[in-house]
């Protein structure tokens, strides 16, 4: 990215205000780093996701109110949640892709004196990061030595599929792209058997055995493979892994004590901010001995 300062409209969702500010907060510490300015917009409302499976209309009116939204700023809209992303993306591709569903949604947001007209680029944080910044731009800040740190990467379902959709960024069935961000802040994406099993959010509503089930083979593995963290981009799999975790600790009889952390939070570390300034004191599943080890350690996270 040239050093001239880039401006998205900030798609925050429904889950990052109220479970992951400590998410929101290192991105947007990331964003100023590298000279991204984040707009709000406090028009934004839900992206469509929970009543996708449904009501695949009413969940595509919403995620076209948003695109209109930031088209109505100027600005392409870049999201923190992976399933917001898979949302928006979706809709994105088949509004631009075909316009007699796009008339018909304009029919619906002409009440609320809108229109789309598909001019809107709907990206993940990690993927601008990637894409805009780059994977040299982010070594060449990296000021902590992370080398020791092994970390299992857990991107989510949505950051890379349906490929159709994201114009085939990275491979969806053997991703690189988020290893290489990772990998880039010093840190060591650490393979493991379980990587691309999903974070069972999506099935809580129905069967909440299963879900337990799910994050547990998945943390096991990951704690199997010689990992210390998991390290997300999603707030939603974060409510599985971290959020859930005691819980289903006690009722797999099975201990984890496995931190997760954000991407944005470990890059943040790498870059030599302090973990206040990233939020660590809302991590629930503390990364204290990671914090001592690599002397970025603050009383509000070693408690």
């Amino acid at each position: 990215m040239s050093d001239a300062k880039r401006k998205y409209a900030l798609y925050l969702g429904c889950t990052v205000p109220v479970r992951a500010q400590n998410y929101e907060l290192s991105a947007r510490l990331i964003a100023k780093h590298f000279g991204i300015e984040l707009v709000d917009i406090p028009e934004f409302t839900c992206c469509g996701f929970p009543i996708k499976s449904v009501d695949q209309r009413s969940s595509l009116v919403m995620a076209a109110r948003n695109l209109a939204l930031a088209e109505k700023q100027g600005l392409d809209m870049v999201t923190l949640c992976t399933a917001c992303t898979g949302t928006q993306v979706e809709a994105n591709h088949e509004l631009k892709n075909d316009s007699d569903k796009l008339a018909e949604v304009n029919k619906i947001l002409k009440k609320d004196g809108l229109e789309y007209k598909g001019t809107v680029n709907v990206h993940h944080f990690a993927r601008l990061l990637y894409e805009d910044v780059g994977i040299d731009r982010i070594k060449q800040e990296v000021k902590v030595d992370l080398q020791n740190l092994a970390v299992g990467a857990h991107p989510g379902c949505h950051f890379t599929k349906p490929s159709e959709a994201f114009e085939d960024f990275d491979d969806p069935e053997n991703p690189h792209v988020y290893d290489d961000l990772i990998n880039a802040t010093g840190a060591r994406s650490n393979p493991y058997s379980e990587r691309e099993l999903c974070c069972g959010g999506a099935i809580l509503g129905i069967r909440v055995d299963v879900a337990y089930a799910m994050v547990g083979k998945k943390l096991a593995s990951i704690k199997e493979s010689g990992s210390e963290a998991m390290i997300l981009i999603c707030p939603f799999c974060n409510v599985m892994y971290e959020q859930n975790q005691k819980k289903i600790e006690k009722e797999l009889e099975q201990g984890f004590a496995m931190p997760c952390i954000y991407y944005t939070q470990l890059l943040g570390l790498a870059l030599g901010y302090n973990p206040d300034e990233l939020g660590f004191k809302i991590n629930r599943v503390k990364p204290s001995k990671i914090l001592e080890r690599i002397g970025v350690t603050s009383e509000k996270t070693t408690t």
